[in-house]
């Protein structure tokens, strides 16, 4: 059953994400302000990445396929959100390559 989520997300004076917070009924998260920056410029996280929302998902549900609760459907969700961390580690590596990780460059 979903509850529903209440969402703000901020934008900078150029249209660049700029954090912002989602609630839900048992949860808020406080997204990422802000790019990191980079080498000796880079910045401690300030908030949350799309990841690591992700992997606690990913965590409940290992939980639950570890007792009785386990079930193919949990089974197939687990495989889409690996699935989706493994796209965006893919987009980290790749961003990294090209030296724009942690800046709002494309």
């Amino acid at each position: 059953m979903q509850a529903g989520i209440k969402s703000e997300h901020w934008n900078d004076a150029n249209g660049n994400p700029e954090g912002g917070t989602t609630f839900g009924n048992g949860f808020a998260i406080g997204w990422q302000h802000g790019p990191l920056g980079r080498d000796n410029e880079r910045k401690e996280p300030n908030g949350a990445f799309v990841e690591d929302v992700i992997d606690a998902c990913a965590d409940r549900i290992r939980y639950y396929q570890s007792g009785r609760f386990a079930s193919d459907y949990n089974a197939k969700a687990l495989e889409h959100l690996e699935s989706a961390l493994a796209a965006l580690d893919q987009r980290t590596k790749d961003r990294e390559a090209r030296a724009v990780e942690g800046t709002h460059a494309n």
